[in-house]
């Protein structure tokens, strides 16, 4: 609370918006699926398709988000963003119709792609020499609400879906207005090239491009608490205990970042040198992948009860803690070095296509780790495993490769906060 007390207001604000807006949202989405399959009736492939339009309209628009963002102003799409988000929950709320569903799921994924390069650009930009602190909390209260949604959820549930999604879009609502009312205007500069030649920027940056590929896994890895870790957690369980399982996953790994996060960037940003402390987080990443199938058989009980459960879990629960720290270490610096890149340029536009990318990333990542887990076998067998760890380790000798080849931006060069004039993205003063 005390480096949050700190920062600029405008940080502060995207801060509490962030949290928010994760309570908002995952009070919603866990319970969709149920939503679709057992009151709409539909299949489990159009329950598919309907959520992966939803990430495809997030992860594949980005780069537009980002992009608006440098050239209508941060408030504006931010604000946009929400406005939308709230619509699409609405629609959740009175459709009953696969077309409607539809539409809902592209409107509220559509929304992400425009707030969330925004608001990454515009906490980059205001927070200046303490963008890594700025983004270890942005992790702690995008944690803390993740949290804290599904029960928020669990209690709206019982009254209806439609209830659960008044409430989701009346938050969106609400936080609509107050990014609009409380965010700072700043007049946008009458853009000197077109959007083509923005995209060429940042697309013929070499240094960046390398730096992106180099951390790429991070997004797919991370993402495997929600498939490999899960799948091992279950397969480990005794029967009848596997959602137990899961959810205690998902507990331990939240109450990891949000106990850890301030505290392990505190101590790498002593340094200014980040390479390091980036290389470290990826191959401490890698290394969690390691834990269960390590410990397979020296957790392997006779018995089906809870304290066999909780035996058999515990490498699944210490290797999504390890995840977790890894995690800490290198994602607030490589989101720091994506405002660096972009140097008060093109700040959106940079953030929107190295998210674009490790979505694709992601997407690529977690269907060859599910073919692999077809072709072994078994979650918790070591091809798997060697595959996520391999992939982490890597990452991390690219990030020192880049790092002694001097191609990452140095922190001691980040821009200070300034009020006067425009550090944040700029904004038109009329609405968007």
């Amino acid at each position: 609370m005390r480096e949050f007390a700190t920062l600029p207001w405008a940080v502060r604000l995207l801060l509490m918006n962030h949290l928010v807006g994760h309570i908002g949202f995952y009070l919603l989405v866990p319970f969709l699926a149920d939503y679709l399959l057992d009151d709409l009736a539909l299949s489990a492939a159009v329950v598919g398709v309907v959520l992966g339009v939803r990430n495809l309209s997030q992860q594949g628009l980005f780069l537009v988000g980002g992009s608006a963002a440098d050239r209508l102003g941060a408030r504006g799409v931010i604000t946009a963003g929400l406005a939308i988000r709230a619509i699409g929950f609405a629609l959740f709320a009175i459709g009953g119709s696969l077309p409607v569903v539809l539409a809902a799921a592209v409107l509220t994924g559509f929304a992400g792609a425009l707030f969330n390069p925004a608001v990454r650009a515009l906490i980059a930009r205001d927070s200046g020499t303490r963008s890594a602190q700025a983004f270890a909390l942005f992790a702690v209260f995008g944690n803390a609400g993740a949290a804290i949604g599904p029960v928020v959820g669990t209690v709206l549930i019982a009254a209806g879906f439609r209830m659960s999604a008044v409430v989701a879009a009346a938050i969106f609502a609400v936080l609509a207005v107050l990014q609009w009312a409380l965010l700072p205007v700043r007049p946008v500069p009458t853009p000197t090239a077109g959007l083509g030649a923005d995209f060429a920027t940042v697309f013929t940056d070499r240094r960046f491009w390398a730096f992106a590929l180099a951390l790429m896994p991070m997004f797919a890895l991370q993402s495997q608490i929600y498939f490999l870790f899960t799948l091992q957690a279950q397969d480990s369980a005794a029967p009848g205990h596997g959602p137990a399982a899961v959810a205690a996953l998902f507990v331990v790994e939240t109450i990891a970042v949000v106990a850890l996060q301030v505290r392990v960037t505190a101590r790498l940003a002593r340094s200014p040198r980040r390479g390091p402390a980036m290389a470290l987080g990826m191959a401490v990443i890698g290394i969690a992948f390691l834990i269960p199938p390590a410990c397979t058989g020296l957790t392997s009980t006779g018995g089906n009860g809870l304290a066999d459960t909780m035996i058999r879990v515990a490498p699944v629960v210490l290797a999504a803690i390890v995840l977790a720290l890894g995690v800490t270490a290198a994602q607030p610096f490589v989101n720091e070095a994506i405002g660096r890149f972009a140097a008060d340029r093109l700040t959106g536009t940079y953030f929107g296509a190295f998210y674009l990318a490790s979505g694709l990333c992601t997407v690529a990542g977690t269907a060859l780790t599910g073919a692999v887990l077809d072709r072994t076998g078994g979650a918790l067998s070591w091809p798997p495993a060697l595959l996520c760890a391999g992939a982490g380790l890597t990452s991390a000798a690219a990030v020192l490769a880049l790092h002694r080849r001097n191609m990452l931006p140095a922190a001691e060069s980040a821009p200070s906060p300034d009020t006067s004039h425009s550090t944040a993205p700029s904004e038109r003063s009329a609405p968007r």
